[in-house]
């Protein structure tokens, strides 16, 4: 709705830079507290967080890169641009737990029990993140009929996004912002009487999963490569991040068996 939030002199502000800055604070915060009252070294935690914050850019800007090669070659800019492309989430999320296995291994930080901590905070980054969607247009949504439907008027926001002006819309970007925090909430009450390492991680592989799939079929900003299936309706289709959702899905179902297994032994 609003992709400027403010200009001064040469200098604009963006709501999504703005939003993914107050994400990124509120998810420090929160590993902070929950690593002092666990007694783990807070700073240690928080050199950590900035490498893994730094990889998964990288890798959700790859991901980006390989799913539109052509374009992005062609066009550098928008790529490396935050109010243009912000990168694919799934592959951040990859990239950087890949990288955090091998950097806490390295550094000598419990593995699953600091993964319990970091869950519930990307969930609740997350949510701040979906909100800068919204602002900027990102990540719109199909064609609504419904009260709550949006519609989008900033010539600025379609330059930036292409998305469709004058046209009601579902917001799923707050819908995904809505049921990541629903998930940091449920992930948070687990941590607090989790009953063994890697509880909460599993849990936020499974929910996240479901919240991706489940938000996919109102998304309207897929190019038609993107999907699998093209069905006639979006209940009928099945797109690649769907796909991804389903391994993932699996993956955190298996790691929950396999956490809940080694505990018992």
């Amino acid at each position: 709705m609003f992709p400027i939030l403010f200009k001064i002199g040469p200098i604009t502000v963006h709501t999504y830079g703005v939003m993914m800055a107050l994400g990124l604070l509120a998810a420090l915060w929160f590993i902070t507290v929950q690593a002092k009252k666990q007694g783990y070294d807070a700073n240690k935690l928080l050199d950590a967080a900035f490498w893994i914050i730094l990889v998964s850019l990288l890798g959700a800007k790859l991901i980006l890169l390989f799913g539109r090669f052509s374009y992005y070659i062609s066009n550098p800019g928008e790529l490396l641009s935050l109010a243009r492309s912000g990168g694919v989430f799934q592959g951040g999320v990859t990239f950087g737990a890949i990288f955090a296995i091998i950097y806490f291994r390295k550094k000598k930080i419990p593995l699953w029990p600091t993964a319990d901590i970091v869950a519930p905070a990307i969930a609740l980054g997350h949510g701040f993140g979906r909100i800068g969607c919204f602002s900027a247009s990102c990540c719109y949504g199909r064609e609504s009929s419904l009260p709550w439907a949006v519609v989008f008027k900033n010539e600025y926001a379609h330059e930036l996004t292409g998305i469709p002006l004058n046209v009601p819309l579902h917001p799923v970007q707050l819908y995904e912002s809505a049921l990541n925090f629903l998930n940091f909430f449920i992930l948070f009450m687990i941590l607090k009487k989790k009953k063994f390492d890697g509880q909460v991680f599993s849990f936020y592989i499974i929910n996240y999963s479901i919240i991706r799939f489940f938000t996919e079929y109102f998304r309207g900003d897929h190019a038609d490569n993107t999907y699998l299936i093209r069905g006639e309706t979006a209940l009928s289709s099945l797109s690649l991040p769907q796909l991804y959702c389903l391994i993932s899905l699996v993956v955190g179902i298996v790691l929950l068996q396999i956490f809940r297994r080694a505990k018992r032994a």
